[in-house]
C-alpha cells in the first residue's frame, strides 16, 4: 500500500462543551432556542412563534420537549413562573451565549496577522494562570487545569462582548 497524500494538522480551535451541552445542541432548533432567549425570558408559546418566525415551525409539543432537553442539560433556566387564571406558565432564560458564525473565505489570511499577534501576548499570560488542579477519583485523577484556563478565558470573552454590546 502506498500513501498517497500525508499532512501535519496543526491545531488551531478549541471547541469547550462537554457531550451533554454537545447533544442538546445538536439540534439547530435547540440551538436557535438558544440564542432566542439570550437575555431574554419567554414561555414556551412566545418560543413557537418566535421559531416560527425564523423558519422552524414547530408544534408546542415539540417545543415544550426541546425546553426539556435544554433545561436537563443547564443552557437553560425556568426565569419566572406566572399564575394566571388558574394556569401557570413557566418562562425560560439562558445566560449561554452561542457563538455561531459564518466566516468568509478569506479570514484566515485577512486576520492571521492580528490572530498570531494577540495569541502570542494571551499565550504569555495563560502560562502563568495555568495551576495545577489534579484531583483524585479513587485510582483515577482528573486533571483540570487546560479546562480552568478556558473557562477563565471564555468569562473574560463574555465579559468583553457583553460590555461591547450595551454600549
Amino acid at each position: 500500500m502506498s500513501t498517497l497524500l500525508e499532512k501535519q494538522i496543526k491545531v488551531n480551535r478549541i471547541v469547550t462543551t462537554n457531550i451533554g451541552h454537545a447533544r442538546a445542541i445538536d439540534d439547530p432548533a435547540r440551538a436557535k432556542i438558544i440564542e432566542i432567549l439570550y437575555h431574554q425570558a419567554l414561555s414556551a408559546d412566545q418560543i413557537s412563534t418566535a421559531l416560527k418566525k425564523t423558519g422552524y415551525k414547530k408544534a408546542l409539543t415539540t417545543v415544550r420537549h426541546h425546553l426539556e432537553i435544554l433545561k436537563v442539560s443547564g443552557l437553560i433556566e425556568i426565569a419566572r413562573i406566572e399564575e394566571s387564571r388558574g394556569a401557570i406558565t413557566k418562562f425560560y432564560s439562558t445566560s449561554t451565549k452561542l457563538l455561531d458564525f459564518q466566516t468568509p473565505e478569506d479570514f484566515d489570511s485577512t486576520y492571521s496577522k492580528t490572530i498570531n499577534n494577540t495569541s502570542m501576548k494571551i499565550e504569555k499570560l495563560l502560562k502563568g494562570l495555568t495551576p495545577k488542579t489534579t484531583k483524585s477519583k479513587g485510582k483515577k485523577s482528573v486533571e483540570y487545569s487546560q479546562y480552568l484556563v478556558m473557562e477563565i478565558m471564555n468569562r473574560a470573552m463574555t465579559n468583553v462582548l457583553e460590555k461591547s454590546s450595551t454600549k
